[in-house]
């Protein structure tokens, strides 16, 4: 068995075996933006998914957010997420390239005059083809288009590098940082160990 040094510099934290730890960041929008972004793609298109398909609906998340360890609806209950599917204020929508889906977005609207981008990606295969600035266009017209005083989003450390900037230029304003830990699901079978090569494996040691 290894041993390891208790003594930490100031500042620093351990975490668990077996688990994970990133920041967050979290941004907010205040005001409807005066011109939405601009982003016209002939082939793009966003369609309502109502009452998606459980096995469907976990695919397309795990698809999407696998290399950012996205786990959160893969360990869910069935009966909470189908619960969250029946909710008319949370819209699920498709990205299509043609017919083919391509990524995914979500909008809470629970906690009124709020709105949660909850969940917002492309599937690795359209990463750096615009179709990320398509999606948040219409991200922000789909939340504007209730009678809403703020839409925020979180994003952390996991995620894409560009991910932060790419939120501060479609009109999002950082309020605030946190810091997550959490069981890495790819110990948990929920993940392929393979997934999030950026991100370390440690195991409890035997």
């Amino acid at each position: 068995m290894s041993t390891v040094n208790p003594t930490l510099p100031t500042g620093y934290s351990p975490v668990p075996p077996g688990h994970v730890a990133n920041v967050a960041t979290f941004l907010e929008m205040t005001s409807r933006p005066a011109g939405l972004l601009q982003a016209v793609a002939s082939d793009l298109s966003i369609r309502r998914w109502l009452y998606p398909d459980l096995a469907a609906y976990r695919r397309l998340f795990r698809a999407v957010g696998e290399n950012w360890l996205w786990q959160s609806r893969l360990v869910m209950p069935d009966d909470r997420l189908l619960e969250i599917f029946r909710n008319p204020d949370v819209e699920i929508y498709r990205l299509f390239r043609d017919e083919t889906v391509a990524g995914l977005l979500e909008l809470d609207f629970d906690t009124p005059p709020e709105c949660e981008l909850s969940f917002f990606g492309v599937v690795p295969g359209e990463i750096g083809k615009g179709s990320g600035r398509f999606l948040m266009a219409q991200a922000i017209a789909c939340a504007w288009a209730r009678p809403i005083s703020r839409l925020w989003v979180h994003t952390c450390t996991f995620d894409h590098p560009a991910a932060l900037q790419f939120y501060k230029r479609s009109g999002f304003t950082p309020y605030q940082m946190k810091v997550e830990v959490h069981t890495d699901p790819r110990l948990t079978g929920h993940l392929p160990l393979s997934a999030a090569p950026h991100v370390p494996i440690v195991k409890r040691q035997e």
